[in-house]
């Protein structure tokens, strides 16, 4: 019995809201494109956050989420699950986001909040600065921006997105081994740039 039949079976009386990934692309694949808004429904905040945390600007979001969506779209014919669908997606959306840094040449990532829940340093020391609060989060972005993009890219699904190590590989092509490599050289690099603020 093939993989289709199985989950079929499995999932013949469950509500199309409540079936996994798998069951609603295989659904999908055999020819009821409806279901892929149940996909969008659970997916699409996600993809948003992402796209926000690569450019702390609202304005972008929408457009360039709805664009991810329907890449994905166009591509889920051809869905061999070889990864989940989530790590598939956020592929898609990293790239897509990669494009438009690139057209656009914007680099800008993490607020402030950004930073002290994902770089790992002693925000706390920031609270005593003489800095308010512009001219901190304007040091913040400065020093973020200088980081390469290999090293912000693995922070922003790590820490934000909470993926793991092999989703990471898996939606930067690259080693796990250079996945955890790149986020302790970034938060390093991180550290030292923001020296003279925490010291």
């Amino acid at each position: 019995m093939g993989k289709t039949a199985v989950i079929n079976l499995r999932d013949a009386h469950i509500p199309h809201e409540q079936k996994s990934d798998d069951s609603l692309i295989l659904l999908f694949q055999s020819g009821e494109k409806s279901v892929f808004r149940y996909l969008v429904h659970r997916y699409q905040e996600k993809v948003r956050n992402l796209i926000f945390s690569i450019f702390n600007e609202a304005d972008v979001v929408d457009d360039l989420a709805q664009e991810v969506f329907i890449k994905a779209y166009e591509g889920l014919q051809n869905f061999r699950f070889q990864s989940s669908f989530y790590t598939w997606l956020y592929r898609i959306a990293v790239n897509r986001s990669r494009d438009e840094m690139r057209r656009r040449k914007v680099k800008k990532f993490f607020t402030f909040q950004h930073v002290e829940s994902t770089a790992n340093l002693k925000i706390e020391n920031l609270t005593t600065t003489t800095f308010d609060d512009e001219q901190l989060r304007e040091t913040i972005e400065q020093s973020l921006n200088r980081l390469p993009e290999k090293y912000r890219l693995p922070i922003i699904l790590k820490d934000i997105d909470g993926l793991s190590y092999e989703e990471i590989a898996e939606v930067l092509d690259c080693e796990i081994g250079t996945v955890k490599s790149r986020l302790s050289r970034g938060r390093a690099m991180l550290k030292e740039l923001l020296k003279p603020i925490l010291a």
